[in-house]
């Protein structure tokens, strides 16, 4: 989901907003003074949280353990480079990302729910198909 430019005008609504999209493990931005802009970029910084790996669904520690053992992984698409095309994600460059498919029990496809890592060791789950994300923080 891409959230249009136009919605970066509402000032401190972009900040509900953000808070709706991402859920409530994510601190909302403080609310912008009334008739102030808040940049796109702000609201897409907003919909990266984190989120305590013990949090995690069963599911997404499968695929974290298939990550760590190099597979074999369920789907095809999986391993293949994330592009970021949502602007979510910290902006690196092309081949930086790589996403993971986190099976959904009873989804006769692949589902909404993603790993996807980073070249440096980072690892984020998104459940909504990429519009909102959290990095896992393995230390919890």
């Amino acid at each position: 989901m891409t959230i249009p430019p136009r919605l970066s005008l509402l000032g401190g609504a972009a900040a509900l907003l953000s808070a709706l999209v991402a859920g409530p493990a994510i601190a909302a931005p403080a609310p912008a003074a009334p008739g102030a802009a808040v940049s796109a970029t702000a609201v897409r910084a907003a919909a990266v949280g984190e989120i305590c790996s013990s949090a995690l669904p069963a599911q997404a520690h499968d695929t974290l353990d298939l990550i760590e053992a190099g597979g074999p992984y369920p789907y095809e698409q999986d391993g293949t480079v994330f592009q970021n095309r949502e602007g979510i994600l910290p902006s690196q460059s092309t081949g930086y990302y790589h996403e993971y498919t986190v099976v959904t029990p009873g989804a006769d496809n692949r589902g909404a729910r993603r790993i996807v890592t980073g070249s440096s060791a980072e690892d984020y789950y998104t459940a909504d198909h990429y519009a909102s994300f959290d990095r896992v923080d393995h230390g919890c």
